[in-house]
C-alpha cells in the first residue's frame, strides 16, 4: 500500500508513503527540490523483509512549507521528530543528495535508533558542487534562476539524470509540480544559500559531516553515480576512506539519482546492506 498519508509534526503537515509490514523500517529522504516520488522504484518493489517509507521534507513536494529557512541541521532535527511521530524504534536511513547529509546527522542525533545509513550521492562531503547552485547564491541572479519555469524543469532533469529517458511523463509531472509549488522557490533558495557559497558547498557543513563520519559507530554505505554532474563521485570515495565501518559502491553510466537510474541494482544493493546489519 503506497497511498499518500499525512501526519502533523509540530504543526507542520507532512506527506509520506509507507509500504507497511513488520520488516525493518527504511526511511528514504530526497534531495533539495525533490519529493518522495524520487523513491518510486523502491516503494514499488517492496519487500516482506522491509518496510519502505519515503517522505516530503518541509517545503518540498506536498508537505507544508514549515518554519523556513531550513538548513541541514534543522532538517535533521525535524526528521527526528517525524521518526518519533511514526513511532519508529529502530530503522535504516537512506538519503539522496541533501537527504544523505540530513540522514547522517539524524544518525548522530539518534544513534540508538539507527541501524545503518546509506548515503546516495550525498551532499556536504566536499566543497565542489554544480556551478548553477553556486551562482544562485547571488542576490539578483539567484531569484532569476530559481523562478519557476518549464525551462527550469528541463534544466533540473538534465542535472539529476544522466539519460533523459529516466524522466518519464510521470517523473516530469512530479518535477514540474515541485518546481511550481507555491513559495517553494523561496524555500529552495533559502535552503540552497545555507548550504552553498560562491566557492562551493559551505565549508562548515562539509566539516561537520566529515566529523560525524570519522567518529560514527554505525555501518555506512556510500553509493554514487560515476557521471554525477551535481556532486562529484570523488566526494564519496574520499568520505568512505575516513569512515570506519563503511563500504562504497560506484554505479557506472549513472548520474545524480542511482535509485531511479539503476533501480534493480540499487534495490539489490540496499537489500544486501540491510541484511548484513539486521
Amino acid at each position: 500500500m503506497n497511498q499518500d498519508k499525512n501526519i502533523d509534526v509540530n504543526g507542520v503537515n507532512i506527506r509520506y508513503r509507507d509500504t507497511g509490514g513488520s520488516g525493518m523500517p527504511v526511511l528514504m529522504t530526497h534531495g533539495i527540490g525533490g519529493s518522495l516520488e524520487l523513491w518510486a522504484p523502491q516503494l514499488k518493489a517492496g519487500s516482506d523483509q522491509l518496510r519502505m517509507i519515503a517522505w516530503d521534507m518541509p517545503g518540498h513536494g506536498l508537505s507544508d512549507i514549515g518554519n523556513q529557512p531550513y538548513d541541514i541541521d534543522k532538517f535533521a532535527e525535524f526528521a527526528c521528530q517525524f521518526i518519533k511521530a511514526l513511532g519508529l524504534q529502530r530503522l535504516v536511513l537512506v538519503g539522496n543528495s541533501l537527504g544523505g547529509a540530513v540522514s547522517i546527522r539524524v544518525a548522530a542525533i539518534e544513534p540508538e535508533r539507527i541501524a545503518g545509513v546509506m548515503m546516495v550521492n550525498a551532499a556536504a562531503l566536499g566543497r565542489d558542487v554544480f556551478l548553477p547552485f553556486r551562482l544562485m547564491i547571488l542576490p539578483v541572479l539567484g531569484r532569476i534562476m530559481s523562478k519557476p519555469s518549464l525551462a527550469g524543469v528541463d534544466r533540473q532533469i538534465q542535472a539529476i539524470f544522466l539519460h533523459a529517458d529516466v524522466a518519464t511523463e510521470d517523473v516530469r509531472k512530479t518535477i514540474t509540480r515541485n518546481t511550481f509549488k507555491p513559495r517553494g522557490d523561496k524555500a529552495f533558495l533559502a535552503t540552497l544559500r545555507s548550504l552553498t557559497k560562491l566557492s562551493g558547498q559551505n565549508p562548515s557543513a562539509v566539516e561537520r559531516t566529515l566529523g560525524i563520519l570519522r567518529e560514527i559507530k554505525l555501518p555506512v554505505f556510500f553509493v554514487h553515480g560515476r557521471q554525477d554532474v551535481v556532486l562529484p563521485v570523488q566526494h564519496s570515495i574520499d568520505a568512505q576512506a575516513i569512515t570506519p565501518e563503511s563500504k562504497l559502491l560506484v554505479f557506472e553510466d549513472c548520474g545524480h539519482t542511482p535509485q531511479m537510474e539503476k533501480p534493480v541494482e540499487f534495490n539489490l544493493a540496499l537489500s544486501k546492506f540491510i541484511a548484513s546489519i539486521s
